[in-house]
């Protein structure tokens, strides 16, 4: 796929239109296009941090540079990379590899990996140790969720080149793979020299990573500073990670560059019209009522993509009381006034239901959302660029200072108030149900608003996903349902989430580590803990972070993972599904009614 393309039609073509004339006519197409950081206020956004649209062009030169590091990687036989970061520091690389790598090359991720069909190759591959320029071994993405793709990468320790990623510094689970790595090289017969050699760390420059990594002798790509983290997809964050891992990141580049020259234009411009998709349907929807939740459709499932959006969406625009929502379909309850639709690539022109479609190759993917979600984040007031709160970072630095006073013992995590087939609840918010599971969700749910969302946040290493709790919360609620893996979703969906519209209802799972899962409680080297506990902590603090924001949570701890993971889905689905009132559109979803369709492209 080589062009793009923008079709909406319905109700949202008509606030669309209307966001759209009322852009153009306050210049902000060209405005953008110029990188004029006045669009959000006079002091508010720095030139530089618009940098981000010029991107197609200065990555050039970006992977100019790091072609020799690749050459003597692949050399080495170091063709798989591990790459630890968390949310927007690794999605967009992740979904590179996905979409621009030979046939077959593995996708390792927690969380992400059952639903790509490169990662189901991961987890059967049978790669063989000899390496050649022409075979690369895959990306394994490592973000403190599922501990599978953790062994995986272990397996390949004579291949691998592990890549640490993020802009402010080492997070505790970065800490802790790179840790766990640093000592199975060692055991592995490699050299402290040597060892270094096999990291490779991007971040800002002057970051405390960066001096970090020059102290340890580790490889360093830095990467612009004021380049916001959630913007970074076309930088280094994205593109060095793919492009070691066998991707085509020039390709990448090439598509962006194709729809870029379009972004400074009144007419036919797509990221214009879909970005007046985004904030004018959030600004307003049917019978006045925003709509400000996206549920996004793509052929084969929700990939790494989706998640990306998701991630871009959550950040940019979940400040001062306002925010876009994402989800994918299996968290779908219907049709609703608040939720609109985006098809992304679907297999042909019409076949799809969804109110919006948008046909675009990946590079240009990227830059369309980032122009889009700009575009709308101005229609709703919110300055995308603009740091925000401390959301993310006040939830990783509580679950550090719970480790450190644990130390070697146990976490403090409260009695529960009561235990239900070996699953321990722990909640503030009143049962309807005595001691039954199924009364604490109905409990939960009735706590959300008419307009709300409902929230699932799995950590624990194994087969449980929030994919098989959010069809039967959806039908049970009558309302979205998002969720993914701790603490990576968390990471990054906080903002929308916490400093958002507000509305959701919030279901944290945690358990033991999973019988003959010998990674599950992986120990830390240096460290008085394992991975199951850093896992706990974290769950641990975003439940504190949720409940001082007075949003409704409940913690469900599985004493037995297997049999605690039947039971919860079992509890979810015995409820019959919930019946609301909701207007159907029927004849207005018809190109608007009259036959109009909005629609940019060449």
């Amino acid at each position: 796929m080589s062009g793009f393309d923008v079709l909406t039609r319905g109700e949202v073509l008509d606030a669309a239109l209307q966001a759209r004339d009322y852009l153009v006519s306050c210049g902000v197409p060209g405005a953008l296009a110029a990188k004029d950081p006045r669009l959000w206020g006079r002091r508010a956004v720095d030139h530089s941090r618009l940098g981000w649209l010029d991107l197609p062009v200065a990555s050039r030169g970006l992977l100019n540079q790091i072609e020799p590091l690749v050459t003597e990687a692949r050399y080495s036989g170091l063709d798989h990379v591990v790459l630890i970061g968390v949310g927007a520091d690794a999605l967009p690389a992740q979904a590179i590899v996905e979409a621009h790598s030979p046939a077959g090359l593995p996708v390792a991720a927690a969380g992400s990996a059952a639903a790509s069909p490169a990662a189901s190759s991961a987890a059967s591959s049978g790669a063989s140790s000899g390496a050649r320029p022409d075979a690369p071994g895959g990306l394994t993405v490592l973000d403190g969720g599922d501990t599978a793709p953790l062994g995986y990468a272990l397996d390949r320790l004579d291949r691998t080149l592990v890549v640490l990623a993020s802009k402010p510094g080492v997070s505790i689970e970065g800490d802790a793979y790179r840790r766990i790595f640093m000592a199975a090289f060692r055991e592995h017969g490699l050299s402290e020299r040597e060892i270094a050699s096999r990291f490779l760390v991007i971040t800002d420059h002057g970051s405390p990573l960066h001096d970090f990594a020059r102290q340890c002798g580790y490889r360093i790509g830095l990467t612009d500073p004021y380049l916001p983290g959630h913007y970074g997809a076309l930088s280094a964050y994205g593109l060095v990670p793919a492009l070691l891992a066998g991707a085509d990141a020039y390709r990448v580049l090439d598509e962006a560059a194709t729809v870029a020259a379009s972004l400074g234009r009144d007419e036919d411009n797509p990221g214009l019209l879909l970005g007046a998709i985004l904030g004018g349907c959030a600004q307003r929807g049917v019978e006045g009522g925003p709509r400000d939740k996206v549920m996004l459709r793509e052929p084969g499932g929700p990939t790494a993509l989706s998640a990306w959006i998701a991630q871009l969406l959550a950040v940019a625009t979940g400040k001062r009381g306002r925010g876009i929502l994402a989800f994918d379909p299996s968290g779908g309850p219907g049709e609703r006034p608040d939720v609109h639709s985006i098809a992304i690539n679907p297999r042909a022109e019409g076949s799809s239901e969804s109110d919006t479609s948008l046909w675009a190759p990946l590079g240009a993917q990227f830059l369309l959302w980032e122009y889009a979600t700009a575009v709308a984040g101005w229609l709703m007031g919110v300055n995308p660029f603009e740091p925000g709160s401390l959301v993310v970072q006040e939830a990783e630095d509580d679950a550090a200072t719970m480790l450190q006073a644990a130390g070697t013992g146990p976490l403090l995590t409260g009695d529960p108030a009561f235990v239900d087939g070996g699953i321990e609840v722990h909640t503030d918010v009143p049962s309807l149900g005595g001691s039954r599971l199924e009364g604490v969700l109905d409990a939960l749910l009735a706590h959300m608003p008419v307009n709300g969302y409902v929230s699932v946040a799995t950590y624990v290493s194994g087969d449980l996903s929030g994919r098989y709790l959010a069809p039967a919360l959806a039908r049970r609620s009558g309302r979205p349902v998002l969720y993914g893996q701790g603490p990576a979703y968390p990471h990054a969906t906080g903002p929308v989430h916490k400093d958002g519209p507000g509305g959701g209802a919030f279901l944290i799972v945690t358990g033991e580590p999973a019988p003959g899962d010998p990674l599950a409680d992986h120990p830390v080297p240096g460290r008085p803990y394992g991975l199951a506990k850093l896992r706990l902590a974290r769950a641990l603090a975003e439940v504190r972070a949720l409940r001082q924001r007075g949003l409704p949570v409940v913690r469900l701890h599985l004493r037995d993972p297997v049999e605690g993971a039947a039971r919860l889905i079992e509890a979810v689905r015995a409820a019959p599904g919930v019946r609301t009132g909701v207007r159907a559109r029927g004849a207005a979803r018809v190109a608007g009614g009259d036959g109009r369709a909005g629609r940019t492209g060449p």
